[in-house]
């Protein structure tokens, strides 16, 4: 898929009505998804043929645009069922079941098979690595301090390949390196064109 056909399908999402302030909700831009999925799919090969949760996914539109460029589709060994294609659908975790709603309705109207669930990050309760790539917009911590670093750290436990996660500048530059401290793996900060 074409970068602007992506950026033009998620332009059609249905977003939120009223965003909660307290919940620190406000859309993913499909100019800013767009271009996150495209390059963590054509530039690290992270999301075509991978199981992708999407932390926080509001309307959805990061876990849609990783379901549009392939994700969730995966090629069972030869073992287990003769090498046929099965999905093991896009995950979209939210604490808002109106969030997880509107992302549902968009997934119908995309005809993306993705499921939602409906959690505190907080208390997620996944105890191993069971996807390869977590995205999210998570709430930078305006309304509760330290709310994106619970997400990053929540995703680092989870994903086994990659986190790709959108932060301010000054959560980048001070709290992303010690977060990052305390699992092993490596940290790449990279700016995306918005242009």
């Amino acid at each position: 898929m074409k970068l602007k056909q992506l950026e033009g399908l998620l332009g059609s999402l249905e977003q939120f009505s009223s965003p909660k302030i307290e919940l620190e909700q406000y859309p993913t831009g499909a100019h800013i998804a767009s271009r996150m999925l495209y390059t963590a799919d054509n530039s690290f090969e992270d999301v075509n043929s991978k199981v992708v949760a999407d932390f926080g996914c509001g309307c959805g539109t990061l876990g849609l645009a990783a379901g549009l460029l392939g994700a969730g589709w995966c090629r069972v060994d030869a073992c287990s069922l003769h090498g046929v294609f099965v999905n093991r659908s896009v995950i979209g975790l939210d604490i808002d079941i109106e969030s997880l709603e509107i992302a549902s309705a968009n997934a119908d109207e995309l005809e993306i098979d993705m499921d939602f669930i409906q959690c505190d990050i907080r208390n997620l309760k996944w105890r191993c690595q069971v996807v390869e790539t977590v995205v999210m917009n998570p709430p930078f911590g305006t309304r509760r301090k330290g709310a994106d670093m619970e997400f990053l750290s929540a995703a680092m436990k989870v994903a086994s390949q990659a986190v790709y996660s959108l932060h301010k500048t000054t959560t980048r530059e001070k709290n992303c390196l010690q977060s990052v401290k305390r699992v092993p793996c490596v940290f790449r900060t990279q700016c995306l064109p918005l242009f």
